[in-house]
Parts: C-alpha cells; sequence; structure tokens
C-alpha cells in the first residue's frame, strides 16, 4: 500500500533502538525524511546510518536528554517545520505505591506526559498551517487497564492521554490527527528489563520468565518493533485522515477489555 508520506519530514522521539526505532524504519520505507533523537549518541548514529542505508532518506540526528529544556529546544529546532511527529520516550522504573515519593512522580510526568505535549505545542502550529499533520504517541496498555507494579506509568501516561483526546479534538479542522499507540509487550530492552527483574524476584532464569509472560498473551508471543512501526507508518498515512483522537492497542490480545 502506497501510504502516500514521501517527501514529508517526521521527528520520531527515542528512536535509536525498539519502537522507536521501528517507527523510523517504516516512515523511512515509505519514503520520509527523519530527525531522529536519543540520548546515546553512538547508538543513535549506528541506527541512522542503518536507515539511510537501506532506505536512501535523509536522517538528522539529536542526542540529547528530551526531558530537559535545553534538550527540548534542541530539538524542536531540528524538527522545525516536520509535518509528522512521534513521541516516545522509555517506561518509569516498576515498584509499589509506598515506593514512590514526589521527585518520582515529578520524573515520570516529565519523561512520560510534559515532553510529548511539548513538542505538540511547538510542532502543531505549522501542521495545522499546511493543513496536514500527524502526530502518534507511544503510550502504553496500562492507560487502558493499569498494571500495578507500573504506578507511575499509570498516572503519566493516562494524563498524556487526556490531553490528547482534548487536543485532538481541536486540531482536526485544520487537517491534523494525533492519535495513541498502546504497545503490549514487545521484544525490546525494556521487556528484557521487566523480564530480568521477575526472573530475579523468582529466581528463575530469563527465558523461563519470558516464556511465562509469553503464555498470557494470546498470541503466545511477544510483538515485534517491525509490527508496531507498520501501525505507527499507517497512522501517519493518507489513509488515516479520518481516524482521530483514538487509543489504539498493541498487545496481542492480552488486555483483557471489552471496548
Amino acid at each position: 500500500m502506497d501510504l502516500g508520506i514521501r517527501g514529508k519530514r517526521a521527528l520520531v522521539c527515542a528512536s535509536s533502538k525498539g519502537l522507536g526505532f521501528g517507527c523510523a524504519e517504516a516512515l523511512a520505507a515509505a519514503g520520509v525524511d527523519l530527525v531522529m533523537n536519543a540520548r546515546g549518541a553512538e547508538a543513535l548514529e549506528v541506527s541512522a546510518d542503518r536507515i539511510r542505508s537501506e532506505h536512501g532518506v535523509t536522517v538528522k540526528t539529536v542526542a540529547c536528554d528530551v526531558t530537559s529544556a535545553d534538550g527540548q529546544e534542541q530539538v524542536i529546532q531540528a524538527a522545525d517545520g516536520v509535518d509528522i511527529l512521534v513521541t516516545n520516550a522509555g517506561g518509569p522504573p516498576p515498584g509499589m505505591w509506598s515506593d514512590w515519593d514526589r521527585e518520582d512522580f515529578i520524573m515520570a510526568l516529565d519523561a512520560n506526559m510534559l515532553t510529548p505535549i511539548a513538542f505538540m505545542k511547538a510542532l502543531l502550529p505549522n501542521m495545522m498551517e499546511n493543513g496536514w499533520g500527524r502526530v502518534v504517541n507511544i503510550t502504553s496498555q496500562s492507560v487502558r487497564a493499569p498494571i500495578a507494579v507500573l504506578g507511575l506509568s499509570n498516572a503519566a501516561r493516562t494524563g498524556l492521554t487526556g490531553y490528547v483526546a482534548g487536543t485532538s479534538r481541536q486540531v482536526a479542522p485544520m487537517g491534523v490527527t494525533i492519535n495513541n499507540l498502546l504497545p503490549g509487550i514487545h521484544d525490546t530492552d525494556r521487556a528484557n528489563s521487566l523480564d530480568s527483574g521477575v526472573a530475579a524476584q523468582k529466581g528463575i532464569s530469563i527465558d523461563e520468565a519470558r516464556a511465562d509472560r509469553a503464555a498470557t498473551i494470546p498470541t503466545r508471543r511477544y510483538g515485534t518493533r517491525q509490527e508496531f512501526g507498520a501501525a505507527c507508518a499507517f497512522l501517519c498515512s493518507k489513509h488515516a485522515g479520518f481516524i482521530v483522537g483514538q487509543n489504539i492497542l498493541l498487545d496481542g490480545g492480552a488486555t483483557n477489555i471489552t471496548m
């Protein structure tokens, strides 16, 4: 399918690996030029070079911490005039409700709510002026069904979801759509980290922990970055202009809800 976005420009945050890289790959395959961001410069350059060589698109890189004011300014300047924004950030560490203090919540809000909002506020006006734009926020299945040990993520990402619900309806008349992709367990470093924690807690191997968790997913496997990236690219395409303010689960059926 021709996604109709060849020649567009996109900012993809946290895109040196994992789901962010999957989104960057899929957009590049559709002919989109990229601004890629991550904290680690070395991994970011490796990923950017791979996309340049495989897809022949222009890739600009910005290595920085986007939760800082300086980092946000660097990325916003590099991404000036983009047609597509994909926000993404690693989730806060797991724990229990009694573990977290105010500063823990502030850090979670900065990474998983306030930074995406800052990027939307900076980049939406140009999209609205041009009469076309796409925003996809990578959030989590936890905004539909909370995960007890991920309370920091539950709180921050649900806040972003509420913001998108209102904002998406305000910008839609100008041809700009905002939607959220809600990943379940995918084969990423984040999943490996969580599985390692479970393995240590239960005294089992990481492979056993992974198998146990895969057994709770109706598809009996973890998702892939390629599957996730393809879904993101579709939401950024010319075909998705009537999808507004939605929260789309990509979780292999793991979230046990009716609607």
